[in-house]
């Protein structure tokens, strides 16, 4: 199969081979007599002679064979319908990094919710998961009363964080609250875990969480009808911690308060929220300790992914497609999933934040295409380590928002979040690619049909790969069997026709052909929101193929 233009049907296992090219490909095969599966193919991969594409080993010209295995005789996963998450943060317009003020008016507190691009770009995922939290969420003070002075951040060097508490306006609740139901939008919210407690001269956070402004909260919230799948207790206290930390121990406890908390404010309700904790970085002790000592209290344990580093690096690029490093962070997914088995927890593993560079990215890195490869690579690997949700950071803000800090015009991360959402279904399937490292395969089930959704990601900027794939008959996860339920996919032999199919083909590019570039083109035609500020359809290409038996 050619991914650059002629294909062959993949049900009778011809050859497929990628041309280099700076695209991505999405490709779908469906039936209306009789369905194998259906198989979407995501591809990412550099073009030759990029002025940015990374050295590879390989060699100009050089073509290199594969071979995608696709086990989809079990799951080896299962992610949430709304997998997709992203974040809206605190920061003031005052938070810089490196000399640059990237936040503007994003914050939860002055973010325009009259934006009709936002609102649009939310319904568009119908639903999307939206994580309210950040750094400065365990600054935050809740209006209780309308009475009360609520004041906003302000900076200030000698205070933790380098800005002083804030306040979230009642007001500002209600309108947030009102936004999120018109978008169809499903919250989690970060509560202040540092509340009452003191931070000694190591950075230790000690005392008992004081639950009171919390409760107050979240009576408020219940009173006013407002819909909160989840309360998360702190952001990035556990470990080392990042401003102040508190120990697994006396977190564990506030856990438990929080709990209680929950079970009695919601005591009416038949939906409770859950409890999400602590929302900061893996650290494997300490993990499990805190894991240990909250099996009854925690429905969802979250972890910070921001394994590229701080964003003034000036080799982003070269780490994004770098492999190796990208193979890292595996062994925290790996440990955490681990934790959860062996605890005997019920809990589930979220990436309640996740931006890849920290100190709010870098300018015309992490906000264009060239994210998208590390990104999709992120979800693939955390769906296949069975994380339920992945929550960008962020929606907009920084330099690694989905929407343009100032203009809410989708980067290009906004369309591959997209497209996942709408084509990777909840069942992840084993996937391995043998030939090159440089290929990242990851394969689910496909969403809202039946069939299998396939992702490659191509990081070598300069061979050709050619690729093979096989895949197992899918038998159980929402994929039509054969008529003799234990044939195996690759035992279909070639002959008689069974089927007509229509494949549909996405080829994402960058504009330009520029890996820095913030506009995307699908199927060679530039993806912009129009006058009316709405998202544009993403539709494929249809080509009519015969499968053969």
């Amino acid at each position: 199969m050619f991914l650059n233009g002629t294909m062959l049907a993949l049900a009778v296992k011809k050859k497929m081979r990628t041309e280099t090219a700076q695209k991505i490909l999405i490709y779908g095969m469906a039936t209306s007599l009789f369905l194998l599966f259906c198989l979407c193919f995501w591809l990412y991969w550099v073009r030759h002679g990029s002025p940015v594409a990374p050295h590879s080993t390989s060699g100009v010209g050089t073509i290199i064979e594969g071979k995608v295995f696709i086990n989809g005789t079990t799951s080896i996963g299962r992610i949430d319908d709304d997998f997709v998450c992203a974040t809206l943060d605190w920061w003031p317009p005052q938070k810089c990094d490196y000399g640059t003020c990237s936040w503007g008016r994003t914050s939860l507190l002055n973010l325009d919710l009259n934006n009709v691009i936002l609102l649009n770009a939310i319904k568009a995922f119908s639903p999307l998961k939206i994580r309210l939290g950040g750094t400065l969420q365990d600054r935050v003070i809740y209006q209780s009363n309308e009475q009360q002075p609520c004041s906003p951040f302000v900076q200030s060097n000698s205070d933790l964080l380098y800005f002083s508490k804030g306040c979230l306006p009642l007001t500002r609740w209600d309108e947030l609250n009102n936004f999120f139901k018109k978008a169809g939008a499903v919250v989690v919210f970060g509560l202040n875990e540092l509340r009452g407690k003191t931070i000694n001269s190591q950075g230790s956070a000690e005392g008992a969480w004081n639950s009171s402004n919390a409760e107050s909260l979240m009576r408020y919230t219940v009173n006013q009808d407002y819909t909160i799948q989840g309360w998360e207790l702190g952001n990035e206290l556990s470990g080392k911690g990042i401003g102040a930390r508190v120990s697994a121990d006396q977190y564990a406890s506030d856990i438990n308060t929080l709990q209680d908390t929950v079970q009695n404010i919601y005591a009416s309700s038949d939906v409770k929220p859950v409890v999400m904790g602590p929302g900061g970085f893996f650290d494997e002790n300490w993990f499990t300790e805190f894991i240990q000592k909250t099996t009854k209290s925690l429905q969802v344990v979250t972890h910070h992914i921001y394994n590229l580093g701080p964003g003034s690096n000036d080799h982003l690029t070269d780490a994004i497609l770098d492999p190796s490093l990208l193979d890292s962070v595996s062994y925290k997914y790996s440990k955490l999933q681990s934790i959860l088995k062996n605890s005997g927890t019920q809990a589930v593993a979220w990436v309640g934040e996740a931006g890849g560079a920290s100190n709010s990215g870098h300018n015309l890195v992490t906000n264009a295409f060239v994210f998208s490869f590390w990104y999709l690579d992120q979800l693939g690997m955390a769906s296949s380590f069975d994380t339920k949700t992945y929550c960008r950071q962020t929606l907009v803000g920084g330099n690694y928002g989905l929407l343009d800090t100032n203009t809410f015009v989708p980067n290009p991360d906004y369309y591959s979040a997209l497209l996942w959402h709408r084509l990777m279904g909840n069942n992840v399937l084993s996937t391995s690619f043998s030939g090159t490292n440089k290929i990242r395969a990851y394969a689910h089930c496909s969403k809202k049909m039946q069939g299998i959704t396939l992702l490659l990601i191509n990081l070598d900027g300069y061979a050709t790969v050619q690729v093979r794939v096989s895949a197992e008959n899918a038998t159980g996860l929402g994929i039509s069997p054969l008529q003799d339920p234990r044939t195996k996919f690759a035992r279909v032999s070639r002959g008689s026709k069974i089927a007509n199919l229509t494949r549909e083909e996405y080829h994402l590019t960058p504009k330009d052909g520029d890996l820095h570039s913030q506009i995307m083109l699908l199927n060679g035609k530039m993806l912009t929101v129009d006058s009316s500020g709405v998202i544009p359809p993403l539709e494929p290409i249809n080509q009519d193929e015969e499968m053969q038996e």
